[in-house]
């Protein structure tokens, strides 16, 4: 059936989608999934034959293509090759998985780790997993959509608080029987505004009220803390976090998702979470590869400081022009724009003078508040975040954003 003569919802909400990326590529203003050809020192990539500053990356500290991390990969595909025999339960389970577990554990302060084949299959599986019919999950509202995602396939009473608001988190346990099953879950570093949660808040909550937490560490590995650990070494905790979930894609230069936590936690979700037991075992090259990645940052800690100070100027600079930043205090800098129709216009602007950054628009966010989703890394030196600034800042005047 030539699915374009009937009028079902399938069909309106595959037309509308297709309608609206035709429009923009008619306009020169799509910009996704463009191919990148090269890539340069992690500030600088190959696009489309034109090499660009790189302004929307997530490998914070610039990681990619580190020798250590590279050669640690090639060891591993000459010893193991490129693939294993299946999945880890059965027989594809390999020396390089359990070190780098281990390794995960030693970093996040845990007992154990398990590891997944993406980060978005870490948290629809887990949290799944863990919670079910008659159970209560509460989520921030801005939480990553694999959170979302598991939330509702867990069948569990599913309950949304407003973003970072620790009243309205504390209403909300206060609504939920006393004896259920509660997970309370939220990103410690928010993809899209780049704010970090109150954690030393949240815990206290948890506590008082018997809730589970659960933190995805998605950006806040290698952002958050003196060392990188992350969120609870920025606050000063440790181990306060009953289930630590990151991913292996962002600062660390690979794929995949991980957990850490208790044994017991671990050990359970090895036997029973959906996603380890009937997924693939992740490649040689990729395990090894992110488990260099934590030893390098441990290694190298000029890297955390550096990306902090990358992203103050780069928030400094922005604001000082008038931009609306949010509430961010990392790397990961909203530049607000208004409508969608702006956002793609300074995408546009900042392309053609060699700046590779990215529009978010609604559904991605709510109506009026578009933007760039800006990103600086350790790769990054002062100059080169000094011209993105000047593209930045004369484009926004030209188009209106700024007065």
């Amino acid at each position: 059936m030539d699915f374009h003569a009937t009028d079902d919802a399938v069909t309106r909400r595959i037309n509308f989608f297709t309608d609206r990326v035709m429009k923009l590529r008619e306009n020169d203003l799509y910009f996704y999934n463009q191919p990148v050809e090269e890539i340069k020192g992690g500030a600088r990539v190959i696009v489309n034959g034109r090499e660009m500053g790189m302004y929307a990356s997530y490998g914070y500290l610039g990681l990619l293509g580190h020798p250590r991390i590279n050669a640690a990969a090639k060891a591993a595909i000459d010893k193991f090759g490129t693939g294993t025999n299946g999945v880890r339960t059965l027989a594809g389970s390999l020396t390089i998985h359990t070190e780098l577990e281990e390794t995960i554990s030693a970093f996040k302060h845990t007992e154990a780790a398990i590891t997944y084949t993406s980060g978005y299959s870490t948290n629809l599986s887990v949290i799944s997993t863990l919670m079910g019919r008659g159970d209560y999950v509460i989520s921030d509202k801005l939480n990553h959509a694999s959170i979302v995602d598991g939330c509702l396939m867990s069948g569990a009473e599913f309950r949304r608080f407003k973003h970072n608001d620790m009243g309205e988190l504390e209403r909300r346990l206060q609504q939920l029987p006393g004896d259920v099953a509660k997970l309370v879950v939220a990103d410690a570093v928010f993809s899209m505004d780049g704010d970090v949660l109150d954690l030393p808040k949240t815990v206290e909550l948890c506590r008082k009220y018997g809730a589970w937490l659960m933190i995805d560490e998605a950006h806040s590995v290698g952002l958050l803390g003196k060392t990188g650990r992350g969120i609870e070494e920025h606050f000063g905790l440790d181990d306060v976090i009953d289930i630590k979930m990151g991913t292996l894609s962002k600062t660390i230069p690979s794929v995949g998702g991980y957990v850490a936590g208790k044994k017991e936690l671990v050990e359970y979700l090895r036997h029973a979470s959906r996603a380890y037991i009937f997924s693939a075992a992740l490649p040689p090259a990729q395990t090894a590869a992110a488990n260099a990645a934590f030893k390098v940052i441990l290694d190298e800690p000029w890297r955390i400081e550096k990306v902090c100070d990358n992203g103050r100027h780069f928030i400094d600079g922005l604001k000082k022009a008038g931009f609306d930043t949010m509430l961010t205090t990392t790397a990961i800098v909203p530049v607000l724009c208004g409508t969608d129709e702006r956002a793609f216009a300074l995408t546009q602007a900042c392309q053609h003078k060699d700046l590779f950054v990215l529009p978010v628009v609604s559904p991605a966010v709510p109506e009026g508040q578009s933007r760039l989703r800006a990103t600086v890394t350790a790769a990054h030196e002062p100059a080169e975040i000094d011209y993105a600034l000047g593209v930045i800042e004369k484009a926004g005047h030209d188009l209106g954003i700024l007065q």
